[in-house]
């Protein structure tokens, strides 16, 4: 069913393009700085060569420990954004003091981006794992709770007021308004989220990591092994669209219902 789709096939014609303008501006540019990158064939003879020029490839321990170090900082603190932006962010939605309470704070720190939490991580935390999760868990954690607070918002009051009416408790108005009411807006959330804990992690490990795709493209360019610096950047990329990939899949799977649904009004 895929290749007879369009959007696959549009989908790769959009990447080959990509490609081509790539190989095409590395070596035939006039301008010169663009001509210091390297190009799409090199990067892949450089990524699959069992003997790497630059000691990084496929083949190679350090670059699969690179991506188990990065996998496992990015996936506890997107984890660890869900468990905790999700249910600030339906109590800001849902609960008026809550929110007089909280946004203001929230609004103020949101902007801050992840580079400025760095200094404050490590001198927070004694250890750099910890220092770099915080930092990528913050940055999840803001898009997760603006997402549910926002979904919540979007429930019509009539549910509620019907709820009232027919003597629901909380934990019922939770269960059967909020979560159902809110779920497309907590799953775009927690798409936005795995997204901006990869790059997020990607400053905190340029900095304060010895391991991690972050580490490995800042070194690469200390050492100028560019062919390196691209791997570590189509690395992420690859590992950073499956994951959010893999929320869509788990998203859709969860709100099946609501597919039948809009369905059954169309």
């Amino acid at each position: 069913m895929a290749l007879r789709s369009q959007k696959f096939w549009l989908m790769w014609v959009g990447v080959i393009a990509f490609v081509v303008l790539w190989y095409a501006v590395v070596r035939w540019s006039p301008f010169k700085p663009f001509n210091r990158l390297p190009d799409p064939l090199q990067v892949v003879i450089e990524w699959f060569s069992p003997d790497p020029v630059f000691g990084l490839s496929v083949f190679t321990e350090t670059y699969w420990q690179h991506i188990v170090y990065s996998t496992y900082r990015a996936y506890t603190s997107f984890f660890l954004a869900l468990a905790l932006g999700v249910p600030l962010g339906i109590l800001m939605g849902w609960r008026v003091k809550i929110y007089d309470y909280v946004y203001a704070l929230f609004s103020l720190l949101r902007p801050v981006p992840p580079l400025a939490w760095v200094p404050i991580a490590i001198l927070l935390f004694p250890g750099v794992e910890m220092a770099v999760i915080f930092v990528t868990f913050l940055v999840a954690f803001f898009a997760t709770t603006m997402n549910t607070f926002v979904g919540v918002r979007a429930i019509n009051e009539d549910y509620f007021r019907a709820a009232q009416c027919l003597g629901a408790r909380p934990s019922d108005v939770l269960k059967d308004v909020i979560l159902p009411g809110a779920m497309p807006h907590i799953f775009t959330g927690l798409q936005i989220a795995m997204g901006a804990a990869w790059f997020s992690l990607v400053a905190g490990e340029m900095i304060a990591a010895q391991y991690g795709l972050g580490y490995a493209i800042w070194d690469a360019y200390n050492l100028v092994q560019y062919p390196t610096i691209v791997i570590g950047m189509a690395t992420l990329g690859i590992i950073g669209y499956a994951s959010s990939a893999l929320v869509r899949w788990v998203g859709m799977r969860l709100m099946a219902w609501r597919e039948r649904r809009l369905g059954a009004v169309a």
